[in-house]
């Protein structure tokens, strides 16, 4: 790893149980790096992160509630910051939360962000980004396009039960990208001041259509999965049945039909580049974790 290390304590970790938290713990124990999983309520998933071997403590964390900041950035060197899905204003939240860790001396925030984020001026995101540039700690910012990872989330039931992929995505094509390479950057970037206050688009180094991520599934598990273009009132009526709130539904239904018009095909060298090997492929996922689907 390049650089010097900018971490000499522990790093705390939000969103510790969700793919690309699990992902980014991974990767720093890997590194030997110390972590602090900030939770909710850690008598919860002190279970989830049994998994996990290494130096893992659960630490209480809501960013609704400023009085939980400074008992958990204390003794913090960096910070992996995830902006919750059900915050939609990051003003006195996370604005307040990333002020907090300039103030506890916290040397570095990586923040996932997400592609075109900087030209996204409504996105949540988009706040984030320019409070963090305005602070006084270091800043690393990785805008992950598709996640591969949506296959066994999202669309993990209409593949189980119906065998069929179902969104309003036309013949889009999508650079998945897999959150355990997004983990691994992000570790290194938590590790290493050469990719300190600079911001990372992220994608796999192949766009693939919904047919052929369908194809793959199909032979991976051994049976018939197709592709089912849905029309914008059909799948509006699909996620409600699925019991989505009305707020995921329309990012869901946004998100899905911003991809008819090639808004996650763009192909980006840096992650390969970061990495330092070929990104894992949208195949590799799947073949990984096909009892997803089974």
């Amino acid at each position: 790893m390049g650089g010097v290390a900018v971490v000499s304590g522990p790093v705390l970790v939000t969103g510790p149980t969700g793919n690309v938290g699990r992902a980014v713990v991974r990767a720093l124990l890997t590194e030997g790096v110390a972590v602090r999983a900030a939770v909710k309520s850690p008598e919860h998933t002190v279970s989830l992160l049994k998994e996990m071997e290494g130096d893992v403590m659960p630490v209480p964390l809501d960013f609704r509630r400023p009085e939980t900041f400074l008992p958990a950035l204390e003794g913090v060197r960096g910070v992996f910051l995830m902006r919750p899905q059900a915050l939609a204003h990051a003003e006195g939240t996370l604005h307040a939360f990333i002020d907090a860790a300039a103030t506890q001396g916290v040397k570095q925030v990586v923040f996932l962000s997400m592609a075109g984020a900087e030209k996204r001026a409504w996105a949540p995101h988009h706040a984030v980004e320019e409070h963090l540039k305005r602070s006084t700690v270091g800043w690393t910012l990785l805008r992950p396009a598709f996640f591969a990872q949506n296959l066994g989330d999202a669309y993990r039931e209409d593949i189980r039960q119906d065998g069929r992929l179902y969104m309003p995505a036309g013949h889009g094509k999508v650079a998945f990208v897999d959150v355990r390479d997004v983990g691994e950057v992000a570790a290194r970037a938590l590790l290493d001041t050469s990719l300190r206050n600079r911001a990372f688009t992220l994608t796999g180094l192949e766009a693939v259509t919904f047919d052929e991520v369908a194809s793959v599934l199909s032979e991976v598990l051994g049976r018939p999965i197709r592709y089912v273009p849905a029309s914008v009132p059909g799948y509006v009526r699909h996620l409600h049945q699925r019991r989505l709130s009305w707020d995921q539904l329309g990012m869901q239904t946004l998100m899905h039909v911003g991809l008819r018009f090639g808004k996650a095909e763009q192909v980006d060298p840096t992650l390969t580049n970061l990495l330092g090997r070929p990104t894992r492929t949208v195949r590799q996922y799947i073949e990984d974790h096909a009892p997803l689907w089974r």
